[in-house]
């Protein structure tokens, strides 16, 4: 049985952790506080808390690097700067994974990184990004560290905008004047995120890089208006007057070639949770 550790359970670690489990992995996560901790253990999941400021700081987490496989997802707190908090977390954590029996690690990074320019071509993983051209400069250093001098397999994911369940993109814009909805979209279902990483992982395609988008770019205007007219949402009061042209697109077609399946491809059609009274 492989071992797993997931460098955070939050809104994508935790139900990866519960669907590799399912798959028969051996999980181990991490957690910040004794309260999630607790509630993790009732859902199944084995939490230790262990959080990185940017030193390693917690009870026991050298456990989380006893594991074969070790999933990373410590997103930046700002997408510009010089990003040095980010990074001085990173190189404590290589530290760790340096010094541990990790074999093969997925870091989680976002299509944040890609130029913000429209294209009349989609961006694709290998698209030459510079620190001069990256529309995410912390994004980009993150993952050059990670792959820097490495003795392990790295696989890296980049999302695009995560959203289903209680993230709804419609509610953001409910009742906003002036939205910009005439660009089309790069999301990414919560359910295909997870079953993406889980996929990576059975499938041992290491030494990669995958985009994780879903295949159809609609409208950011027309997911806002089927939002409200589903879920009872007020929609944006007023859009840019802009024209439709050409967008800054995400190419997914390269993890669809491994096989891998969306169960939602359309953003129009992704679930989401009813929303509170």
């Amino acid at each position: 049985m492989k071992t797993v550790s997931i460098i955070g359970l939050g809104w994508i670690g935790e139900p990866l952790g519960l669907l590799l489990n399912q798959k028969g992995f051996r999980v181990l996560g991490s957690t910040t506080s004794v309260e999630k901790q607790e509630k993790l253990a009732l859902k199944g999941l084995q939490a230790i808390r262990f959080s990185l400021n940017p030193h390693p700081e917690g009870l026991g987490f050298n456990a989380l690097f006893q594991s074969e496989i070790l999933v990373v997802n410590i997103p930046p707190r700002t997408r510009s700067g010089n990003g040095s908090f980010h990074l001085e977390q990173l190189n404590y954590l290589r530290t760790l994974i340096d010094r541990s029996s990790v074999k093969q690690v997925i870091f989680v990074s976002s299509t944040g990184i890609y130029p913000e320019l429209n294209s009349l071509e989609k961006y694709r993983e290998n698209y030459p990004i510079t620190l001069e051209n990256t529309g995410n400069d912390i994004l980009f250093r993150a993952e050059l560290w990670m792959e820097k001098n490495r003795d392990y397999d790295l696989s890296i994911v980049r999302f695009g905008g995560l959203m289903g369940k209680d993230r709804i993109p419609g509610k953001y814009f409910s009742g906003k004047e002036n939205v910009a909805g005439h660009t089309r979209v790069n999301f990414i279902h919560q359910e295909d995120a997870v079953s993406m990483i889980a996929w990576i992982i059975e499938k041992g395609l290491w030494n990669e890089t995958f985009n994780g988008v879903a295949p159809i770019h609609p409208l950011r205007r027309e997911i806002y208006e089927k939002n409200a007219a589903e879920l009872g949402l007020a929609p944006p009061a007023s859009y840019q007057n802009e024209s439709y042209g050409k967008d800054r697109l995400i190419d997914s077609s390269k993890i669809l070639e491994t096989g891998f399946e969306f169960k939602f491809p359309d953003p129009l059609e992704f679930s989401y949770l009813p929303l509170r009274p």
